[in-house]
């Protein structure tokens, strides 16, 4: 019994170690190339405030933008549960703070999920005639990302960040990622 209990439950384990690997891999070997825009994907706010881990997100995309990595930016997110407003609203107010102006921010605000935020920014780059973008996110969300992308046809770089300071909240969600990414690839959505 005990041997069926470990061969049954090897290849498991096994599975899950190689999607943390293909997590880990992609989000720390993800180089940003010059694009059309950078696509922010969404993430919690509090009350009307970017989360930190969306500060962190916003943070890098200045940096791209700053560094002429892109001339636009889309912002993506819709308003979920106790947040007063949209995700792309609260990033709009967050990056004009910052000094990016407003008609370099383009705002995506119908998207619940990683698969529409890049499904609406995609309709966005169509109609705006841009051929390709960095997706920005943190370092764990990036694989499952580029799959999306894929799927969906867009051409992009990415570029992630890791909140040091939050460190707990990046484990559990590099441990939620590694469930998303499995349910991608048996569902393909």
């Amino acid at each position: 019994m005990k041997k069926f209990l470990f061969y049954g439950f090897m290849p498991f384990v096994l599975l899950i170690f190689f999607l943390a690997g293909q997590i880990i891999y992609f989000g720390y070997n993800s180089k940003p190339k010059k694009a059309d825009c950078i696509i922010v994907l969404g993430c919690k706010v509090r009350g009307n405030e970017p989360s930190h881990f969306l500060k962190a997100r916003l943070n890098l995309a200045i940096e791209l933008f700053e560094n002429g990595y892109a001339k636009y930016i889309i912002v993506s997110g819709g308003q979920g549960k106790n947040e007063n407003i949209s995700e792309a609203e609260a990033m709009q107010i967050y990056l004009k703070r910052k000094g990016v102006k407003e008609k370099y921010i383009i705002k995506e605000d119908k998207s619940y999920s990683t698969y529409e935020n890049l499904l609406n920014s995609m309709e966005i780059m169509k109609y705006m005639a841009f051929k390709d973008a960095i997706i920005v996110s943190n370092k764990y969300h990036l694989k499952r990302a580029s799959l999306i992308a894929n799927k969906l046809g867009i051409r992009a770089s990415y570029a992630g960040c890791f909140v040091t300071d939050w460190l707990y909240f990046e484990i559990t969600g590099f441990i939620r990622e590694i469930l998303a990414l499995l349910k991608f690839y048996i569902f393909n959505m």
